[in-house]
């Protein structure tokens, strides 16, 4: 009875498992991209509805320069925002693995996360606009008033604050499991502290720095909000433009073109990654 039973059990347990991860894939991610996908391909209506005949011209609109110059400029935000967070992230993360009190750090670094991402933005505009508290500290040294909100710059250092635990996170996961007996092996063959870091130990990082790069440089470059009240409108960002395509023009069409063009450059970029890493990195990542 009870081995007749037996595949009906494992039946059973598959459909437990599996059905519902996969209804909810179905919904929630497969369906509304195809819905972006085929919207992608229509026009927008006298009315800003969606209407036929299906075609290229959204993705060919794509090609003026000035959107071309927006996708650059959002580019080049999540370039320089994930090597703000490199050159921060990587010697905060060997500080908290090295540090006696490094659960008391480790909740340091998360512990901005408990305040409300919109306060933490505003919080960066008061300090940047011209009476702020960045340009009080200036004065002191005869230096200033510097515009320094709304601009690029300021967009830019909000964002590295914003998402540098998302690369410090992932860099301290690998610093923790690194064998140090490499390095001291380094050392008995003669290598100097430099040669010796960058041979022995970095190395083993790479999974992190790689896991922390993707966490970064993906939600920096589709980030809106920021770019939104620290711009001031003067900084358009590719996010912007889905945003505003999506509610004040409401040329959902443009707008789908838009997201379906970020989502395939995100791929794209997961691609490489996973490449780079294979399924270990993908299991860093997550």
């Amino acid at each position: 009875m009870n081995e007749a039973a037996t595949p009906w059990l494992r039946f059973l347990r598959l459909l437990v498992t599996v059905v519902p991860g996969a209804v909810w894939l179905v919904l929630f991610v497969l369906l509304p991209t195809l819905l972006v996908l085929y919207a992608s391909f229509l026009q927008r209506g006298p009315y800003g509805e969606l209407t036929g005949p299906p075609g290229l011209g959204n993705y060919l609109r794509l090609l003026d320069p000035l959107y071309l110059e927006v996708f650059l400029r959002s580019l080049a935000l999540g370039a320089l925002t994930t090597l703000g967070a490199l050159l921060l992230g990587l010697p905060l993360a060997f500080y908290i693995a090295r540090h006696p009190r490094k659960d008391l750090l480790l909740f340091l670094l998360v512990l901005p996360f408990l305040t409300n991402f919109l306060i933490r933005v505003y919080a960066w505009l008061v300090l940047l606009q011209r009476e702020g508290v960045v340009n009080a500290l200036l004065g002191l040294f005869h230096l200033g008033p510097w515009e320094l909100y709304p601009s690029y710059w300021a967009v830019l250092l909000a964002t590295v604050y914003t998402y540098l635990p998302f690369f410090v996170l992932p860099v301290y996961a690998s610093v923790e499991r690194i064998d140090w007996q490499l390095l001291e092996a380094a050392y008995d063959l003669g290598a100097t502290p430099r040669r010796g870091f960058w041979h022995a130990v970095l190395p083993q990082v790479y999974p992190g720095l790689f896991a922390g790069a993707v966490l970064v440089f993906i939600p920096a470059m589709g980030t809106f909000v920021i770019s939104d009240l620290l711009g001031a409108g003067r900084v358009v960002l590719i996010g912007n433009l889905i945003q505003q395509q999506f509610g004040l023009v409401r040329d959902w069409a443009f707008g789908a073109a838009l997201s379906v063009v970020l989502m395939a450059f995100v791929l794209l970029f997961l691609y490489v990654y996973a490449r780079i890493q294979g399924e270990r990195g993908l299991e860093e990542l997550v």
